[in-house]
């Protein structure tokens, strides 16, 4: 096993940047988070409610219903973050706002680790141009792991970068032992990315060898995924077979060139699964065409001003977070990419502020004023594509709340069981366990879900031309309300107890 290398004498700690008071840069900090936050209470909350993999994650801690599935690739610090909530109430409203205030105060909390080592309007532009993207407002208030996993990436790389510009002192090396923590436990997978380009840093660079800082980034990411292996062992059969279902489940991770693909989810698409879909809105990602072109001219601006080491190392640290998303997933949700977003606002950031800075000292109100131009019109753009994401949503979960009653008002009342098409968000919001026959998330044989309908209420869910399942055996299938798009448009009750033992036979629509 590789050790850390010595440690090199320690480096006095570097002032702060001139021009910049720390009070003054935490009051703009603190004014950022709370607009993040107010944008989400405003635009996102109202009226919302929990998608697919929200019940999954939410059901494991509380909520509406028993506890889903747990497929292999997913990992559970989501569900422990929002366990506080979920026990107490059912209410998605109640957890929308308990997410929005906590994800706003974590903001806080990761851009204030870049105090000392950036100027106030480098930073404060890093925090605004993060936090007015869509979807870094979209999952502000949502019970997924992704954001989470940004602004964890965001405080390890500050951590470090204040460790290698100066001593590595036990603040700055338990800040990024935790936080890669806290990225582990959300996602592995995002907390091994994030950990190898900081460890390199630390241990590769000459004179900037940090050992303890190593081995808090190394104990931090075993650390995170701890849960994520035991569960491995206890249910899987050992981490190889976890690791292998879940490339399985994610459609096989090997070499897919996915980059046009979350180019196209740009406009909206929360998942794009298969991405074959047309780029309806090119406007939409003008500004993912230009980062790469932005962050290039962070770096070299950065450079001139003494911390091209800082922003060269958020960069490489956002890059390589988003490599197996690029690179190794066949399909495309933009939320997979924040922690490369958080990250590369640095040195966008860098590469603004420069250019402002040197429009304003020529005296080119006209260079000022586009600039100005431009990033309202990115801000117009983002808010236009979150009005749309959020009225997507809307309609879906409407939709799956809308099966739901209908199976609550047909007699499948909890406890009871859902099956088929949609099932584990359909069967949260009737407080049912979902249970599936094949598929990801199979967990039981049409033979016991047979038998177990005899005991409890049981629906099978089932889309227009699809052949019933062979759980469903003779029972008649009876019409669900429209407007689910692709879901479910009928239901097969099975006999049992609960419903009668002719009531699947007979029911008719209506």
């Amino acid at each position: 096993m590789r050790t850390c290398p010595p440690p090199d004498p320690v480096q006095k700690a570097p002032a702060a940047p001139p021009g910049r008071r720390p009070s003054g840069t935490l009051l703009w900090l603190t004014a950022v988070a709370v607009l993040f936050a107010a944008v989400q209470l405003a635009y996102v909350v109202p009226g919302s409610g929990l998608s697919w993999d929200e019940t999954v994650y939410v059901s494991q801690v509380g909520g509406n219903a028993p506890p889903a599935y747990f497929s292999a690739p997913r990992a559970r610090g989501i569900s422990y973050l929002v366990a506080p909530a979920a026990a107490l109430t059912a209410s998605t409203t109640a957890l929308r706002i308990y997410l929005a205030l906590l994800s706003a105060a974590a903001l806080l909390g990761a851009l204030s680790v870049w105090r000392k080592v950036l100027p106030t309007p480098v930073l404060v532009g890093a925090g605004a141009l993060f936090a007015g993207l869509w979807p870094t407002l979209f999952y502000g208030p949502a019970a997924m792991p992704n954001l989470w996993c940004a602004l964890g990436a965001l405080a390890a790389t500050g951590w470090v970068v204040r460790a290698v510009r100066g001593a590595a002192g036990p603040v700055e090396t338990a800040g990024a032992g935790t936080a890669v923590a806290l990225v582990a436990l959300m996602r592995p997978a995002d907390g091994f990315w994030l950990a190898l380009p900081l460890a390199m840093a630390v241990t590769l660079v000459p004179g900037r060898r940090r050992p303890r800082l190593c081995a808090a980034l190394a104990g931090g990411l075993a650390a995170g995924c701890a849960p994520w292996t035991a569960e491995a062992f206890a249910h899987y059969g050992g981490l190889a077979a976890r690791l292998h279902r879940s490339g399985e489940i994610q459609g096989g991770l090997g070499w897919n060139v996915a980059v046009d693909d979350h180019l196209r989810a740009l406009a909206g698409r929360t998942l794009c699964r298969p991405c074959d879909v047309g780029w309806e809105s090119p406007g939409t990602a003008v500004w993912w065409v230009a980062l790469p072109l932005l962050a290039v001219g962070g770096i070299l601006a950065a450079r001139r001003a003494g911390r091209g080491a800082t922003a060269l190392l958020a960069t490489a640290t956002g890059l390589s977070t988003a490599v197996p998303y690029l690179f190794l997933v066949e399909y495309a949700a933009p939320r997979f990419l924040l922690p490369a977003y958080a990250l590369l606002a640095v040195p966008v950031a860098e590469y603004l502020v420069h250019l402002f800075t040197r429009a304003r000292r020529a005296r080119r109100p006209v260079g000022l004023a586009a600039l100005t131009l431009a990033l309202a019109a990115h801000l117009t753009v983002q808010l236009s594509v979150l009005s749309h994401a959020v009225r997507v949503s809307h309609s879906t979960t409407s939709g799956f709340a809308a099966v739901a009653g209908e199976l609550n008002r047909l007699g499948v009342r909890p406890p009871c069981v859902v099956s088929g098409d949609h099932a584990v968000p359909i069967a949260y919001y009737a407080g049912c366990v979902s249970r599936q026959t094949g598929g990801h998330d199979a967990s039981i044989t049409p033979e016991a879900l047979r038998a177990l309908a005899r005991r409890v209420p049981t629906a099978v869910l089932t889309t227009d031309g699809e052949v019933p399942p062979p759980a469903v055996g003779g029972a008649r299938a009876v019409p669900l309300p429209a407007g689910l798009g692709a879901g479910p448009h009928r239901t097969y009750l099975l006999p049992g107890p609960a419903l009668g033992p002719t009531v699947a036979a007979g029911r008719k629509s209506g």
